[in-house]
């Protein structure tokens, strides 16, 4: 297969290597507006270069590998679905729910072979609590608590376009608490507060956040989000039932230290980021891409997916703002 990707910023590249190892893939044509950065990438991976990602639609492809900036995910998904190319594409969809109803309205019936880049999909630990969680080994489920807590912030010229940490970050969370439970959220209450660089303030952000889920089925969820988490990369997720509880992330790596004595666990070294943590996962992400477009059948996450995850987002915002519950609905187009 000749594989085509947009973008070769710090993901982009790591998922070029990748793509570049995987038996089923024969060439991988890079593509990225800093022209001397695809060349570069190109020459240290022995991948071919395109002239542009505009051009890179004509290169031939077999499907197209999308890691360009978010403002460009829409034009790009809508352009690889129209040339009849399997699309696989970093979250977002688009940078907003307006704009991603429009992107699945514009490609239409071709969605199918669209992908969306939700890593936690692939983690195995994840995927043992999904498992868990449905076979009814749990019981029935009636508390999560997820978190994603980055060890730093990134730049002030990120998180200027990132959407906030609702939609740049917790998304990861909400898709993974539908994922895992196969259940709809339909209220949060979500709280945010500034402790760090004004520049979150002054993107109208928040650096941490805490909400508050209520699934369809009156299960509970807890999701916290932060900027600032010295001690290391923490990602977890716990699902709690009726009759056992499993939990993701309680490995030696976690970033969280005991207070009871004579206790050593973990013994290992956190996690510096998101791109460690989930290097297996991301292999596995666009291994199951590389078969979907070499033998089709469904998406294993869907642009309607993301759109599930982003209303979640959007009404977190809005409780946010109003200090109250928000009904998801709400917020549904």
């Amino acid at each position: 297969m000749r594989i085509g990707l947009a973008g070769v910023g710090r993901i982009g590249a790591f998922h070029a290597g990748v793509l570049s190892r995987l038996p089923a893939v024969d060439s991988v044509v890079v593509a990225d507006a800093d022209g001397a950065r695809a060349r570069e990438i190109a020459e240290r991976l022995g991948l071919e270069v395109a002239g542009s990602p505009e051009t890179l639609l004509t290169s031939g492809l077999d499907a197209l590998v999308i890691t360009a900036p978010t403002q460009s995910h829409p034009e790009l998904i809508v352009r690889g679905a129209e040339a009849g190319l399997p699309v696989f594409c970093e979250k977002p969809v688009a940078p907003d729910v307006e704009s991603t109803l429009e992107v699945i309205k514009r490609v239409g019936d071709a969605a199918t072979a669209v992908q969306i880049g939700f890593q936690r999909r692939f983690d195995a630990g994840y995927g043992a609590a999904r498992e868990a969680a449905q076979s009814g080994a749990l019981g029935w489920v009636h508390t999560l608590r997820a978190t994603t807590l980055d060890p730093s912030p990134p730049a002030a010229s990120y998180i200027a376009t990132s959407g906030g940490l609702f939609r740049d970050c917790g998304v990861h969370d909400f898709d993974a608490i539908r994922w895992v439970t196969s259940r709809d959220v339909a209220e949060v209450y979500a709280v945010g507060s500034n402790r760090g660089a004004d520049f979150f303030r002054a993107a109208g952000d928040v650096d941490t956040m805490a909400a508050m889920l209520t699934l369809d089925d009156h299960s509970l969820a807890v999701v916290s989000n932060t900027r600032y988490n010295g001690a290391g990369y923490d990602v977890r997720l716990e699902v709690l039932g009726s009759r056992d509880s499993i939990g993701v992330g309680l490995d030696d790596r976690l970033p969280l230290r005991s207070a009871e004595a004579g206790i050593a666990f973990p013994a290992g070294s956190p996690y510096p980021n998101f791109m460690e943590r989930f290097a297996d996962a991301y292999r596995c992400e666009l291994e199951a891409f590389v078969d979907l477009a070499a033998s089709g059948g469904e998406s294993p996450c869907t642009m309607q997916d993301a759109l599930e995850a982003f209303y979640i987002a959007e009404a977190c915002e809005v409780s946010l703002a109003r200090h109250e519950p928000v009904q998801v609905g709400e917020v549904r187009r």
